[in-house]
């Protein structure tokens, strides 16, 4: 890879490119976050908004650990929990679009323990 090292490195979540000791990736600027541990719970009320739900997962992909859904047909809610291990950032961004989706609730919880990139 591009500018790989066998010592400490860190990748770039813009085009998982590698770099030796770096805080800033040098082709997009972006900042190097701790990797976090957490769980996003949603509860879904609307399936209108299961389509971009499933999407917006999709795309985070790469950061899902395990994900868990739970259908309540006698109520018409499902629960889903998913577990993330990713840049804080990324976690609070997919929780906040989740968040926004009609008929939609998501809430995180993060571990203590962090891990830098």
């Amino acid at each position: 890879m591009e500018g790989s090292c066998i010592a400490k490195f860190a990748v770039c979540a813009c085009q998982g490119a590698f770099f030796y000791e770096r805080r800033v990736h040098p082709m997009c600027a972006m900042e190097l976050q701790e990797k976090r541990l957490a769980m996003i719970a949603i509860v879904v009320e609307n399936f209108d908004s299961v389509e971009k739900l499933n999407n917006l997962l999709h795309e985070n992909g790469q950061y899902i650990i395990g994900r868990t859904g739970i259908p309540c047909r006698d109520r018409g809610v499902s629960l889903i929990s998913v577990a993330l291990d990713a840049p804080g950032d990324v976690i609070s961004s997919l929780s906040g679009k989740l968040g926004m989706l009609k008929g939609v609730s998501a809430k995180t919880v993060y571990a203590k323990t962090t891990q830098q990139e």
